[in-house]
C-alpha cells in the first residue's frame, strides 16, 4: 500500500490537469480560431519619416487642421463644440478628447488617421469615398505646406501635451480606447462617462435618457450596440482580447468595430482594467490563494510525518 501512494497522487494529479486543459485551454482554442499577434506593429501604416514641430503642430491641431471643431483638449482649456449626445447625432459618435492620444495611440496610427480615417481604422469596408460613404472624421489634405511634415507636427504636437507612456492609467487606456462605444456597467461606466451618484431619483433618471440616446445613435452608426465589458475578461481569454483590439478585422472579419491604434503598453492596460472589472477581488484572492497553497503544503508534510508515526510499527 505504501508504494501505491505517489502513483495514485500522479494519477490523480494528471487527470486534474487533463479535465482542466480539455475545459479551458482546449475548449477554447476549438471555440475561437487562433490569430497570431503582430505585437502592434502596426507594420501596413507607413513610417513617420518627418521630425515634428510642436509649435506648428499646435497651430495645426487647434487652427488650419480644424480638430478642434470636433474634438476637445482640456488640458489645453478647449471644450468640445458639443455634447456627447449631441455629437453622437452628428457623428456617430462622440469624437475622443485628445489630451492624452499622444500617449495611448501608436504614432504611426495617428498621422494615417489624420490623412486617411477609414484606412487607419480598418473600416474601408464600410466607408467606401468612392460609393460617397464618407468617414465621419474628415481626412487632412494639408494647409499648404509639406503633408507629411505637417502630420507629423500635429503627431509630434499631440505626444507633447500627454502624460508619458509610463503614466497612463488602466482606466484612461479603457476610456481613451474603448469608452465612448462600450458600457462597463460594474465599474458604473456608459458611453458618455462614468454615472454620478445623484441625491434625487429625477436628476438619475435625466442622466439615464441622455446614455439611452447616445446608445441609439451609436447603434445606428455600427449596426448594432457594441456590447457592455464588464465580464468579457471572464468570457475571452487575453490573447483573444489583445489580438481583437489589435486588429478586430482578423477575428471578425467585416465588423464594424474599427482598429483603436492602441500602443502594446495601452492595450495592456486596456486588458487590465477589464480585468478589474470583471473580477474586483483578483488581487486579494491571488494573495489568499497563495497563503492557502502554503498551508496545504505545510499541512501535507506534518499529516505525511504523522502517518509514519502512526504505521511506523504496522509496516
Amino acid at each position: 500500500m505504501k508504494n501505491k501512494e505517489p502513483l495514485i497522487l500522479v494519477i490523480v494529479v494528471a487527470f486534474t490537469l487533463l479535465t482542466y486543459w480539455l475545459v479551458e485551454p482546449y475548449a477554447h482554442s476549438q471555440m475561437h480560431k487562433h490569430v497570431d499577434s503582430q505585437n502592434f506593429a502596426y507594420a501596413d501604416l507607413p513610417a513617420i519619416t518627418k521630425t515634428g514641430n510642436v509649435e506648428n503642430g499646435k497651430l495645426l491641431v487647434t487652427g488650419a487642421a480644424a480638430c478642434t471643431g470636433c474634438h476637445s483638449i482640456a488640458k489645453e482649456n478647449l471644450p468640445a463644440g458639443m455634447d456627447a449626445v449631441t455629437a453622437a447625432g452628428a457623428y456617430g459618435v462622440n469624437p475622443p478628447d485628445l489630451s492624452e492620444a499622444g500617449a495611448v495611440y501608436d504614432a504611426k496610427f495617428l498621422a494615417d488617421l489624420i490623412k486617411n480615417p477609414a484606412h487607419a481604422l480598418k473600416v474601408e469596408h464600410k466607408f467606401d469615398a468612392a460609393k460617397g460613404q464618407m468617414h465621419p472624421m474628415a481626412s487632412f489634405a494639408g494647409a499648404g505646406g509639406d503633408l507629411d511634415q505637417e502630420v507629423a507636427d500635429m503627431v509630434a504636437y499631440m505626444q507633447s501635451i500627454a502624460v508619458k507612456p509610463s503614466e497612463v492609467t488602466p482606466k484612461m487606456a479603457f476610456e481613451n480606447a474603448c469608452g465612448r462605444c462600450h458600457a462597463v456597467k460594474y465599474e458604473k461606466w456608459t458611453q458618455i462617462g462614468e454615472k454620478p451618484s445623484f441625491k434625487l431619483e429625477k436628476d438619475s433618471l435625466t442622466f439615464d435618457v441622455k446614455v439611452l440616446e447616445y446608445q441609439e445613435h451609436l447603434t445606428k452608426y455600427m449596426g448594432k450596440l457594441p456590447p457592455d465589458l464588464s465580464m468579457y475578461y471572464r468570457s475571452r481569454n487575453e490573447h483573444f482580447l489583445s489580438t481583437f483590439i489589435e486588429n478586430p478585422q482578423a477575428h471578425l472579419e467585416g465588423t464594424a468595430m474599427p482598429r483603436v491604434g492602441v500602443t502594446a503598453d495601452a492595450a495592456h492596460k486596456v486588458i487590465e482594467y477589464l480585468a478589474d472589472s470583471a473580477d474586483t477581488k483578483r488581487h486579494e484572492r491571488s494573495s489568499v490563494g497563495m497563503n492557502v497553497i502554503i498551508f496545504a503544503v505545510v499541512f501535507a508534510i506534518f499529516a505525511l510525518l504523522w502517518k509514519k508515526q502512526v504505521w511506523r510499527d504496522l509496516h
